[in-house]
């Protein structure tokens, strides 16, 4: 268990999540106040929070909900007990799930620049996590889950959920962490962990509120399982300070996240948050409308939409565009290449706004 402030703290800054730093189911608007300042170029290792385990759906109450799963008091995080048991705003039908921790104002965004964020450590926070399939979500609603339908809420105040919420150990075999899902007799399926942040963004430019769910230019609740150690995301800056948050934290994800969640579990990660200028970005980058990402070995142009089929087409011409830009390959060999060597893959169909991300190798344009 890695409890707030104990254990190992990789950032120059810590940012702990509490009703004080962090949203619940809303992202960010340009009204809200920065819970953190820090240096271009600064490191910030933030305690998140999953949503599995404290929505209402499981009761609000963690202690009580993980105990029936054999999870004793002290293997339950006191920020998740601490939120869960606040006054902090959170409507399960009309809000995000997710916990939203931030926002971090880093010196010198301004609009127009890119803020690089480099995803230096990521540690478990707590052997177990959930995946969880809820009524009208994910890959086929109305088909899953296959328990009654949500009543809604009642005149009583009473309510069924009926949420199908897998609870998943998290073991150590040959040196490396998976988890575990039993079935059957005695059988179980066992697949190695890869975690990473689903929700990563910078503050919209709006006084509206901004749902957690669906992302867009900004970034959010991208859900792009590249996003492991090593790799970095690139987010057009919409106000001044960029405003970065983080949350939805992953232990594993397969592309699609079909079920609505993937393995969702705690998170501490030191992040590296770096500005590059407006003047800059166009040569490292191209034309950045959407957000960006890259890997040691594979850039990743990402399309979004609430269209699949457009997501993949947005996904494509960002391809282009960028070998275009950055490589110099003009665009009819640029779609010629990304036919032949690319690969597009689908990053979530669950989060209303589709994500489609292309794995460009850099080897073939020998980096």
């Amino acid at each position: 268990m890695l409890q707030p402030k104990t254990g190992r703290i990789d950032g120059s800054h810590y940012l702990p999540t509490s009703p004080d730093t962090s949203l619940w189911g809303l992202l960010p608007n340009r009204d809200h106040q920065h819970v953190l300042h820090v240096e271009s170029g600064d490191t910030v290792t933030i305690d998140t929070l999953s949503h599995e385990g404290i929505l209402e759906d499981q009761g609000r109450d963690p202690v009580s909900y993980l105990a029936g799963f054999g999870v004793g008091a002290d293997q339950v995080l006191t920020d998740a007990r601490d939120l869960a048991a606040s006054d902090v705003a959170h409507d399960y039908d009309n809000d995000g799930p997710h916990v939203v921790t931030g926002p971090i104002s880093v010196a010198g965004a301004q609009p127009g620049d890119v803020l690089k964020v480099d995803v230096l450590s990521l540690l478990i926070r707590a052997p177990y996590g959930f995946i969880s399939s809820r009524h009208g979500y994910g890959a086929l609603p109305g088909e899953f889950p296959e328990t009654a339908a949500d009543t809604g809420p009642l005149a009583d105040g009473a309510r069924e959920y009926n949420s199908v919420c897998v609870f998943t150990e998290v073991v150590e075999e040959a040196g490396r962490l998976h988890g575990v899902i039993p079935f059957g007799k005695g059988r179980a399926a066992r697949f190695p962990l890869a975690p990473f942040l689903g929700l990563m963004g910078v503050t919209v430019d709006t006084g509206d509120q901004v749902h957690s769910v669906p992302p867009g230019s900004f970034g959010g609740n991208l859900d792009i399982n590249e996003l492991r150690v090593g790799s970095s995301l690139y987010l057009p800056v919409q106000v001044p300070g960029a405003g970065f948050y983080a949350g939805d934290p992953h232990y594993a994800q397969g592309d699609g996240e079909v079920a609505l969640t993937a393995l969702e579990a705690p998170l501490r990660a030191t992040l590296r948050l770096s500005v590059i200028p407006a003047r800059e970005a166009g040569t490292l980058l191209g034309t950045l409308g959407e957000p960006f990402a890259e890997t040691s070995t594979h850039w990743l142009p990402v399309g979004l939409h609430t269209d699949l089929n457009e997501a993949m087409r947005r996904a494509v011409r960002a391809a282009v565009t960028f070998l275009e830009l950055t490589q110099g390959m003009e665009r009819s060999k640029a779609l010629a290449y990304l036919s032949a060597a690319a690969d597009f893959e689908v990053s979530q169909v669950v989060d209303q706004v589709k994500g489609v991300h292309c794995l460009i190798r850099k080897a073939d344009f020998g980096l």
